[in-house]
């Protein structure tokens, strides 16, 4: 499938001309072409970043920079790839140094490059990167020689995968995508061993499973994080006893669940699966088509590290939250000075629903925060009830028109201090966790004592199971309550609540327990 064009480059720069024809930004998309005419780069692009736009899809095979016009053309080793990555750029705008970036279909069937300067430093740019991603042509020959010994047939059909720096969970749903791209997937075992995620994955022969680990052994699920390493399995056959979260036997839809405690809403989180190419910092797990409706991870990961390149999703940046408790203030739980939401997101604006007063529309600052607040909230509870947490169809959240009563239904918080993530690459975006039972404290004056805390949390009627102050740094604490719910509730209570000496509260959940 893959192949290297290793022809003579004897294209003038003058054959860019489908920028000589092109006037203004929009061009009517042509006829679908392996060569894919990239348009608006920044100044100082260079052609790593170029190519890492086409690697998602497929081989990059030749590339052609015009730099004067602040254009490019990619060739992608087949119309196939070039056809995902134009339909996928065209609902998602990839962004480099804040430019957005646009692309079509070149009039071009092919490049042919010449020998200038310009050009033979884009050929070793590509050749360098075909390099570090395995070279298609080397792949295939291992796999070619592979089977013509008949050394991958006696492989096991059972592949292990540990995967390492994991900032953000990667569940059972996530693998199955990534890994059914290559052949049926029987069976899934995960676990947790030395401190690390791991997985069986069982194949229906060892061939498809050489395939799978030739593939992705190395890359990362997420932008630069979740790198999967991959080896064969000395097992030839996975036992599963349970259709659950942690495994599944795919061949049996028969098995019991046993009572394994289903995690947050795995079509969310496998949604969350999303590799969109960064900014020198290529994924190609984007080219398996994992869905990329679910923003949460990439935006994660990216702004963990201080990335800027991911655009929110057709900017679905409104959640409709529904099935709150009535009882208790609909105000108070989606708040932005404590809400749950606030953790994953700066809440812009509030609506409560006049006719429908346990349902409410949150505007967040933008739609990656929207996505993380929802991949993480929707299914938990909050007084009683499961949240549910859904993208709206509204872009943005009205203020009512001056002289229009709305009963105080309306907040607006865009420019409430009490935001987290106001600071592009905040130290807070490395703080982001899925809802636990115990909650991270900071900002702790020294006066306040683990007594004053733990009555503090047991004062709204919460159990406090245990506390722990920070070794190093007594202005953080850990303080587990009974349940998650109870943690969420505390947060929503207590996040930004007054200590004295001008220190404020600030709270979050934990990754780690006591």
């Amino acid at each position: 499938s893959s192949c290297i064009s290793n022809g003579p480059y004897i294209m003038n720069s003058a054959n860019g001309n489908d920028s000589k024809k092109f006037k203004g930004d929009v061009r009517s998309p042509g006829v679908p072409s392996r060569v894919v005419h990239v348009r608006k780069l920044p100044n100082d692009i260079n052609e790593a970043e170029v190519i890492g736009l086409g690697l998602p899809f497929g081989k990059v095979t030749n590339l052609l920079m015009l730099k004067g016009k602040n254009q490019a053309f990619l060739e992608l080793n087949s119309e196939e790839c070039a056809q995902t990555m134009v339909s996928y750029y065209s609902s998602v705008t990839p962004v480099i140094r804040n430019h957005p970036i646009y692309m079509q279909y070149s009039t071009h069937k092919e490049l042919k490059t010449d020998n200038s300067p310009n050009q033979v430093r884009a050929q070793a740019a590509l050749q360098a990167v075909n390099a570090l991603h395995g070279g298609g042509m080397g792949s295939m020959a291992i796999s070619a020689d592979a089977s013509t010994m008949g050394g991958a047939g006696t492989q096991s059909p059972v592949l292990r995968v540990i995967v390492e720096n994991l900032f953000y969970p990667v569940t059972l749903d996530v693998l199955h995508q990534i890994f059914s791209k290559f052949g049926t997937v029987l069976k899934i075992i995960t676990f947790t061993k030395n401190n690390q995620f791991q997985a069986l994955i069982q194949y229906a022969d060892g061939m498809t499973a050489q395939h799978a680990k030739l593939s992705l052994d190395g890359q990362n699920i997420y932008n630069a994080c979740c790198t999967l390493r991959i080896s064969f399995s000395k097992l030839t056959s996975l036992n599963v006893k349970y259709n659950n979260d942690k495994s599944r036997d795919y061949t049996r839809p028969d098995l019991p669940t046993a009572d394994s405690q289903p995690s947050i809403d795995h079509q969310t989180m496998a949604a969350a699966a999303f590799g969109l190419s960064m900014p020198g910092i290529p994924s190609a797990l984007a080219s398996l088509g994992v869905g990329h409706s679910g923003m949460a991870a990439a935006a994660a990961a990216a702004s963990r590290l201080g990335l800027s390149g991911l655009t929110a999703s057709g900017g679905h940046n409104v959640l409709l939250v529904s099935n709150l408790n009535p009882e208790v203030s609909t105000l108070t739980c989606v708040t932005p000075s404590s809400s749950s939401l606030g953790v994953y997101g700066d809440v812009m604006r509030v609506k409560i629903l006049f006719n429908k007063k346990e349902n409410a529309l949150i505007q967040m600052s933008d739609g990656t925060q929207a996505q993380l607040a929802m991949s993480h909230l929707n299914g938990q509870r909050l007084h009683g009830r499961a949240m549910r947490v859904t993208l709206s169809k509204h872009t943005t959240v009205q203020l009512p028109r001056e002289g229009h009563e709305d009963q105080g239904l309306t907040k607006d918080y865009s420019n409430s201090p009490l935001h987290r993530f106001k600071k592009p690459g905040s130290k807070n975006y490395s703080n982001i966790f899925p809802p636990s039972a115990t909650l991270h404290l900071s900002n702790i004056p020294p006066s306040v004592m683990e007594d004053d805390l733990r009555r503090l949390f047991a004062s709204s009627g919460a159990t406090v199971k245990a506390f722990k102050f920070f070794q190093k740094d007594r202005k953080m604490a850990l303080i587990q309550m009974g349940s998650v719910e109870e943690a969420i509730e505390s947060l929503i209570e207590f996040h930004n609540h007054d200590l004295g000496e001008n220190h404020h509260l600030r709270v979050s959940f934990s990754k780690s327990t006591i």
